[in-house]
């Protein structure tokens, strides 16, 4: 990688690479910015500078990129030639669904524990994933050596938790509560706010709905 990607280029990582491994599994060796954009429905100068800024070779001419090795830039990237294991905080319908689904594995991630002060949950697993008590996270989190932490807790329980997790260990928090936690600059915190996501949606369908150019 050659320079800092912007949030929007991360953003487009994952698409690339879903693409791009379909395009593997067809046997397809070679594959220019061109035929991405087209086939992705993206600004071909777009993908063109994408592709500058993340692969470590230059494209063949009249042939385009090698496909595995845009593979392996990108899988380098994000992080998924590495494995990751993270603890979940809030066994709700949220969390649950999240303990429940088995494509993190697809990206090197496993959720290994979970927490909750629900009496009912503690001690239960879900998805062979065990459930303790909140006040063992510190030393759960360390025998489970995990460095992310994952919050699916009201609004007004989130600061508190994201607070424990730092203080146990965790360097990286993936947040679903929306609201802006505050800690150490060195720790890592990735909002997945639910309510800016519809409004983004609501508003791009306005735009088509009633034929606004953007």
């Amino acid at each position: 990688m050659k320079a800092q990607l912007s949030k929007n280029q991360i953003r487009r990582l994952p698409d690339y690479l879903t693409y791009l491994l379909k395009k593997e599994d067809e046997k397809v060796e070679f594959i220019s910015t061109l035929q991405i954009a087209n086939d992705l429905s993206l600004n071909s100068e777009q993908v063109k500078k994408d592709m500058q800024a993340i692969s470590t070779s230059s494209g063949i001419p009249n042939k385009g990129r090698e496909v595995k090795k845009i593979i392996k830039d990108i899988q380098n990237i994000l992080g998924y030639n590495e494995n990751h294991k993270a603890i979940l905080v809030g066994c709700g319908s949220l969390g649950k669904a999240l303990l429940n689904h088995n494509g993190f594995k697809d990206y090197n991630l496993e959720i290994v524990a979970a927490f909750d002060n629900n009496k009912e949950l503690i001690g239960k697993t879900i998805n062979n994933i065990p459930i303790y008590n909140i006040d063992d996270l510190k030393e759960k989190r360390r025998s489970h050596d995990a460095s992310i932490g994952i919050i699916c807790v009201p609004s007004n329980q989130a600061q508190g938790v994201a607070i424990r997790l730092v203080a146990s260990g965790i360097e990286a928090i993936w947040n679903f509560a929306p609201i802006n936690l505050d800690v150490n600059d060195d720790v890592i915190v990735s909002n997945m706010n639910m309510a800016q996501s519809l409004a983004s949606l609501a508003h791009r369908l306005y735009i088509k709905k009633n034929n606004i150019k953007e």
